[in-house]
């Protein structure tokens, strides 16, 4: 069943489909509309009380299964304009699909978001990503300039990025800078390692000491490329891995000293160039609550010595 709303201003959802469709009772409309058997304009849209567009499309297919949408804790949005928004990752959920299964992630969120906010289907696309198991900020494009405008940033290394991280051990020195190409490891087409004297991808890491606990060191991560994985390889590489790193740690360290879930990357701070102005933007994430009770729980430890 198709049909097309008129009307020449924004209206709530469940209440346009009252209107649409007259034999739904409200009640029945919101019922529908939370199962998943209504989109707005090709898109499904679960909320409502959203507000939907004059002229959207609204389809109301009654033999769909009714289906509850991903339950998860909502997105932060730091910043959402017509080109750029900023959100917030928390560790264990994926940053875009890997596969047709996936669901839930943050780009799902952020769309979302965006729809509710909107009332109609918006325009999100990935600007860099984050590992499933780090936390932190996340910019997406809501334009096409956006987009290009922050690939662009991203290519010429003017997107400024750093993390927070725990890494195993305790670091020489009180800050350095890793310069070691990524090459492929030869046992996996997404792995990577980091090897002195070889030619790859680059990859320029800078770094430098915020405390040190024995066991561990807190340090904090500037980004001059943006590799995959480029953090963990260089710092394992080096012989202190992220802590609760587990796919570039060498097996020769033994048992972890830090034992943690996931592991300990945040991206703190996010700064740019405004696709539209130009300004310089700067955006920043405190530590995860996850993350700040390890480093108490690393202070703790390190009193007790």
């Amino acid at each position: 069943m198709t049909e097309q709303a008129q009307e020449r201003y924004p209206a709530r959802f469940a209440r346009r489909l009252t209107e649409v469709y007259p034999e739904l009772s409200f009640t029945r409309a919101k019922r529908v509309i939370e199962g998943g058997q209504v989109s707005v304009d090709g898109q499904p849209l679960f909320d409502p009380g959203a507000y939907v567009a004059p002229g959207a499309q609204l389809v109301w297919d009654p033999n769909r299964k009714l289906e509850r949408p991903v339950e998860g804790p909502k997105v932060e949005l730091l910043h959402s304009d017509a080109d750029v928004v900023v959100a917030v990752k928390p560790a264990g959920l994926l940053t875009q699909p890997t596969t047709d299964r996936e669901k839930d992630t943050l780009l799902s969120r952020v769309s979302q978001a965006l729809a509710r906010k909107t009332g109609g289907r918006a325009f999100v696309s990935v600007v860099h990503r984050l590992d499933k198991d780090s936390s932190g900020l996340v910019a997406f494009a809501t334009s096409k300039r956006g987009l290009a405008a922050l690939q662009k940033q991203l290519e010429d290394h003017s997107m400024g990025r750093t993390y927070d991280a725990l890494v195993e051990g305790n670091v020489v020195g009180e800050n350095g800078t890793f310069r070691e190409d990524l090459v492929g490891d030869g046992t996996h087409r997404r792995r990577w390692v980091a090897r002195p004297n070889e030619r790859g991808k680059p990859a320029v890491t800078h770094w430098e000491v915020v405390q040190r606990f024995g066991v561990a060191t807190q340090v904090r991560v500037r980004l001059e490329t943006g590799r995959t994985h480029q953090i963990r390889i260089h710092f394992a590489a080096a012989g202190f891995p992220i802590v609760g790193e587990r796919v570039y740690r060498k097996r020769t360290l033994g048992e972890p000293p830090v034992k943690t879930p996931r592991q300990a990357l945040h991206a703190a701070e996010l700064t740019f160039a405004h696709p539209a102005t130009g300004l310089r933007m700067t955006f920043e994430a405190p530590l995860p609550e996850d993350f700040r009770a390890l480093v108490a729980e690393l202070r703790k430890r390190r009193g007790k010595r």
